[in-house]
């Protein structure tokens, strides 16, 4: 058994639907909700919204992709250069333990640029590595790359080490 992660796209407002639906069809499928705190006019409460809009992950077989077309509410798999694409195992474990971790996830859309690879050495992502995307006085974004997506905490500068540089990077290629 060749078992990958995989994104799919659903119908809006239906990700935690398409879990449901995916689970009764013998699928394993993870829908990530991040714990948001609402205000009403007379109250304020902590809910759970899903934390990718429009997507769930589920984790499956090449071979058994068309049976996810007879899901209710998934509109299509994510693709990436044309294939199916494929989310490593490391990247949902990390989205599950920030999810644990932190209340109010931010998310933002990125197209990953090629920096410095750093690998997280303290906190809720310890061993992960990702693209640095941006610097500030303290903290670091860490980019993980086959999710397209940033996480945004604040991971401070001594939490990562730099595992390869993009200056190393320049050096090899000239």
């Amino acid at each position: 058994m060749n078992m990958h992660w995989y994104a799919v796209y659903t119908k809006p407002r239906w990700e935690k639907k398409v879990a449901e639906n995916l689970a009764k069809n013998s699928f394993e499928s993870y829908c990530p909700l991040n714990r948001v705190l609402r205000q009403w006019h007379d109250r304020k409460k902590f809910v759970s919204e899903p934390l990718f809009s429009s997507y769930v992950f589920v984790k499956t077989e090449e071979s058994r992709h068309s049976e996810l077309f007879r899901v209710s509410g998934i509109v299509n798999l994510v693709y990436w250069l044309r294939k199916p694409a494929v989310i490593k195992e490391e990247e949902i474990d990390a989205i599950r333990n920030f999810t644990m971790q932190y209340a109010n996830v931010q998310l933002e859309k990125t197209s990953v640029n090629l920096d410095d690879r750093v690998r997280v050495i303290k906190g809720p992502l310890i061993t992960q590595e990702g693209n640095v995307i941006a610097v500030k006085s303290r903290t670091v974004k860490i980019a993980l790359p086959s999710l397209g997506y940033i996480m945004v905490a604040e991971v401070e500068k001594q939490n990562v080490e730099i595992i390869y540089t993009n200056l190393h990077r320049e050096a090899h290629q000239i």
